[in-house]
């Protein structure tokens, strides 16, 4: 005789109870910032608080804090562990998650620092003094910091120098055969690039300058500007930048003739 079988009948699903439990997982996935089809699980849950984190140190403009950090989150929380975990996961990225003077930033990664080196040209407005100083340099070339506060009738301060020199639109050409060795200065071919210019003799004389209103009128009679001129060689009144004050001259060269003793029937030269 061959015994019944048995068939295993499953049970009827309660429709309100899977609709409290579709309510239950909507409503906790929403709370999560979720979508209604993703299961809101612990782990899922943990890892919005990091991307809450995440998007507040990554849009904030100056390093944030815990405190301010703490405050989108449950007050319950560990936010340090929960940086630390942030920034373990950000450890061997191109962008790392530093914390300096107790706060917490995002900061390129030190080893990759030169890829973004940058050379931005900072354009800066010259003050009405170093736009005269340039003025006479270009006219009067080689010209010293006394001759230029001569010709200005003030005085010349030295970052005003420093100033075009920064530029690049002058340059230290050499120095003066003068007591004290000033230094002597012209212009340099950025100037000439800057400005459109072929050579130094291209600047406007008179004529253009009077023409373009930036001479005034009322002018002397006698009043002229130089030509200028720009001879990469030293003058005859210069000399290296390496002379110094007590580098002697040298000396002119005598006759032999002269140092030649006078006879008992020469008299000297009475002046």
């Amino acid at each position: 005789m061959v015994p019944p079988r048995l068939t295993l009948v499953p049970p009827i699903p309660d429709p309100n109870a899977r609709n409290d439990e579709a309510d239950g997982a909507s409503g906790q996935a929403a709370a999560t910032g979720l979508s209604g089809n993703v299961a809101a699980l612990p782990f899922a849950d943990h890892r919005e608080k990091l991307r809450i984190l995440e998007a507040l140190l990554f849009a904030a403009a100056e390093p944030l804090d815990e405190h301010k950090l703490k405050s989108h989150l449950a007050e319950d929380e560990d936010i340090s562990a929960l940086l630390d975990e942030l920034q373990g996961f950000y450890a061997g990225r191109g962008v790392n998650l530093v914390k300096v003077a107790g706060k917490w930033h995002f900061r390129t990664a030190e080893d990759l620092a030169y890829l973004l080196e940058r050379y931005a040209v900072a354009e800066r407005r010259l003050s009405k003094a170093a736009l005269e100083t340039l003025a006479i340099v270009a006219y009067h070339q080689p010209v010293t910091r006394a001759e230029i506060e001569q010709i200005r009738g003030v005085s010349t301060s030295v970052g005003t120098l420093d100033i075009l020199l920064q530029t690049g639109w002058i340059r230290l050409r050499g120095r003066r055969r003068a007591p004290g060795r000033p230094v002597t200065y012209g212009t340099t071919d950025a100037f000439l690039s800057h400005f459109g210019l072929e050579s130094v003799k291209d600047l406007p004389g008179l004529s253009e300058l009077r023409a373009s209103g930036l001479l005034d009128g009322n002018l002397p009679p006698d009043f002229a500007v130089p030509e200028p001129t720009d001879v990469a060689a030293l003058m005859p009144d210069e000399l290296p930048l390496e002379a110094t004050e007590d580098d002697d001259e040298a000396e002119p060269e005598v006759d032999d003739e002269m140092l030649q003793p006078l006879s008992d029937d020469e008299e000297p030269d009475k002046p």
